[in-house]
């Protein structure tokens, strides 16, 4: 079952509405589980219930159900297991020996019923794989205190960073945590920028503080200064202080100010050339895969030295000006002379208007000295002004 995660879930008029995050069934003492449907992510992160008896087809890449769906959100049952969530990484016992989970298999035995029927085990190696029957294992009613992540982890492994936060967000606590703590450095990092605030503490607060800043020094760093704002001002000083010096740096720059301003919202890593580079070198970077899209929509120019804050703000090229010029044209002479820079003080309504005047996805913000200290996106904005809990997928009037 592990391989349904992520698989896109069709509406009897063949129009995507979601896709699956988990499975959902009743364990049975002297019975093979019945399964009971699914769990369905849909717009805004919603997590609702499609029950089995509602599911067409499953096929390769795809389920179909037929009827509606009821998009109250899901809550699951004391009596109910989240079949990804829960079981996958369990050990359990088959003749005589402990053996961990690696993934179930479900069978349609009756129509409209499923069953969980084959459990895939292994021992050490995941070359030791061994399917075996549900009556076969004993140990599935067992609350284990270490139950590993390495199963689950490989269900999740292509999904992108705000799909795996999703996810992660569904499961309960303690499972959430023990996926979280096996994570990467850097993968970890990236999900806990899509996590909300009360995830993202919870998982740092379980971390021994070496590694929760090595987490943060990998984590963009608006993104480190937006989580330590919410983390109590002890934890947050002692985690800084174990941060490297050059990356410790620029966030303590962004917890100078209000959270609410320009200043607090804004990234400090923006694509910074001097005005001697060309316009192919520009694109060369704006090409760089880990940028968002509102990042590299525009290149910001300024005299050396090149890291916020910088020289002196020159100006800023944005990239469909660049496609448009020679590649060995200088950006010193593609400069869009009508974008004047903001302040680190600017309200929030006040960059909004900005961003909404000039019909752009990104602003420089330049200090005192006339120095780029950062750059606002639409994205950091948003952010922002939306609900704390958006990332829940609750309903807000927005």
């Amino acid at each position: 079952m592990g391989r349904l995660q992520g698989t896109p879930v069709f509406d009897p008029a063949g129009d995507q509405i979601g896709r699956v995050r988990d499975v959902v069934a009743g364990l049975r003492l002297t019975r093979r589980p019945a399964v009971h449907g699914f769990v369905v992510e849909v717009q805004p992160r919603r997590r609702v219930f499609l029950p089995i008896t509602r599911v067409r087809r499953i096929e390769a890449g795809a389920v179909v159900f037929t009827g509606r769906l009821n998009m109250r959100r899901f809550e699951q049952r004391a009596t109910e297991t989240l079949v990804i969530g829960e079981m996958l990484d369990l050990a359990v016992s088959y003749d005589d020996r402990q053996m961990t989970v690696y993934d179930v298999a479900m069978e349609e035995v009756r129509p409209s019923t499923w069953e969980i029927t084959k459990i895939a085990l292994h021992r050490g190696r995941r070359r030791d794989l061994r399917i075996v029957d549900w009556d076969e294992v004993s140990g599935f009613d067992t609350l284990q205190k270490d139950q590993g992540a390495a199963g689950l982890i490989t269900a999740f492994e292509s999904l992108r960073a705000a799909d795996m936060a999703s996810a992660l967000h569904g499961l309960p606590g303690k499972r959430r945590i023990e996926i979280a703590r096996a994570l990467s450095d850097e993968r970890l990092a990236d999900v806990l920028e899509e996590l909300p605030p009360d995830d993202q503490i919870g998982i740092v607060g379980t971390l021994e503080p070496e590694r929760a800043a090595v987490v943060l020094e990998e984590m963009g760093p608006d993104d480190a200064a937006d989580l330590l704002h919410d983390l109590p001002q002890e934890q947050a000083a002692r985690l800084l202080a174990l941060m490297e010096p050059d990356e410790a740096a620029p966030v303590r720059r962004l917890l100078s100010y209000p959270v609410d301003s320009a200043g607090g919202v804004m990234t400090s890593e923006p694509v910074i050339l001097p005005p001697t580079s060309t316009v192919a070198e520009a694109l060369a970077h704006i090409r760089q895969q880990d940028l968002t899209p509102a990042v590299a929509a525009q290149v910001y120019v300024t005299r050396p030295p090149t890291e916020t804050p910088t020289g002196t703000y020159l100006g800023v090229s944005h990239f469909q000006r660049l496609l448009r010029e020679p590649p060995s044209t200088l950006l010193g002479g593609v400069l869009d002379p009508s974008i004047d820079p903001i302040k680190p003080e600017f309200t929030l309504h006040e960059v909004t208007s900005y961003l909404a005047n000039y019909n752009l996805v990104a602003a420089p913000v330049v200090d005192e000295f006339g120095r780029l200290v950062g750059a606002v996106t639409v994205d950091d904005v948003l952010d922002h002004l939306l609900p704390e809990d958006w990332r829940e997928g609750a309903d807000h009037d927005v």
